[in-house]
């Protein structure tokens, strides 16, 4: 019993360290492409090895992630309660999680199709290499948004196994609306990471004009997610769902106050789910409905 209590606490730290609630703003849009690219439900075996590799890529990017900031994380009031700052875990039994994580992303796009299991490793150096942008591009905020929108692109290679228009629309919808609300939450850096030489928007063009940026970006989020309305013939529950987007997003910018973390936490995270969802699930009521 005491053995099992500490395998079950140790699962969820490791879902802590990734923080796996998060995958909520992947996954919807990942839906959406394989519904899409299949023109109804894909079959079981897409649908599984498809979450495996979605699952399993991105735990070990977070996990990668934590390990390469865990200097930085142990210097920011804000990050140091993390896992690693905490010695909670160890920065070698993560590096295994990570290494464990990519071995089965690369088996289950091998269980998908050739193009998947090509393109994987690939996958894994993007998605990895976002951890050390910060040091040297302000950039780093569409970069993460760039390896996250690997998730749309990729489920509609998982259905396919061929390259399409749709999805890189769907991939740069995703890149934008990452990006946007990644430099929502880096405002609350600002001073540290001047201070510490890593860079981003909000610390390199000021709060203002930051947040002036994240809307832009957001706002032709919303213009891309117009634009595939005739492109896949869209009706409207899925213009519903965009409004309803619209107007999340307004408060989302509304609310932000870098001072106040609660505040910024439902700006940046909690809304963005909700948001996500909103979209799947318009999209599919679209797409079955209409």
């Amino acid at each position: 019993m005491e053995y099992a209590r500490k395998i079950g606490s140790k699962i969820k730290l490791y879902g802590e360290l990734v923080m796996f609630s998060h995958t909520l703003f992947s996954l919807p849009f990942a839906i959406i492409s394989m519904i899409w690219a299949a023109g109804g439900l894909p079959s079981g075996r897409i649908m599984l090895w498809g979450l495996i590799a979605l699952v399993a890529a991105r735990n070990g990017a977070n996990a990668f992630n934590r390990v390469v900031d865990r200097v930085f994380d142990e210097q920011n009031p804000r990050t140091a309660h993390r896992h690693l700052p905490r010695r909670l875990l160890d920065a070698k039994e993560v590096l295994i999680f990570v290494a464990v994580n990519y071995a089965i992303f690369i088996f289950a796009a091998a269980m998908l199709n050739l193009l998947c299991f090509i393109l994987s490793p690939v996958a894994i150096f993007l998605i990895s290499s976002y951890s050390y942008t910060k040091r040297f591009t302000f950039l780093s905020h569409l970069y993460l948004g760039f390896t996250i929108a690997s998730a749309p692109i990729g489920a509609w290679f998982a259905v396919t196994g061929k390259f399409a228009f749709t999805p890189f629309i769907l991939g740069t919808i995703v890149m934008l609306w990452i990006a946007g609300f990644d430099i929502i939450y880096g405002s609350q850096d600002i001073d540290f990471d001047r201070s510490h030489g890593l860079w981003s928007i909000p610390s390199f063009f000021g709060l203002k004009n930051g947040l002036r940026i994240a809307a832009g970006l957001h706002s032709i989020m919303v213009l891309l997610l117009v634009v595939l309305i005739p492109i896949r013939h869209l009706g409207w529950l899925y213009m519903l769902g965009i409004i309803i987007a619209i107007a999340l997003l307004m408060v989302e910018h509304k609310i932000i106050k870098p001072s106040n973390r609660k505040r910024m936490n439902v700006a940046s995270y909690n809304l963005n789910q909700v948001i996500s969802m909103v979209i799947l699930f318009c999209t599919v009521a679209d797409f079955y409905l209409l």
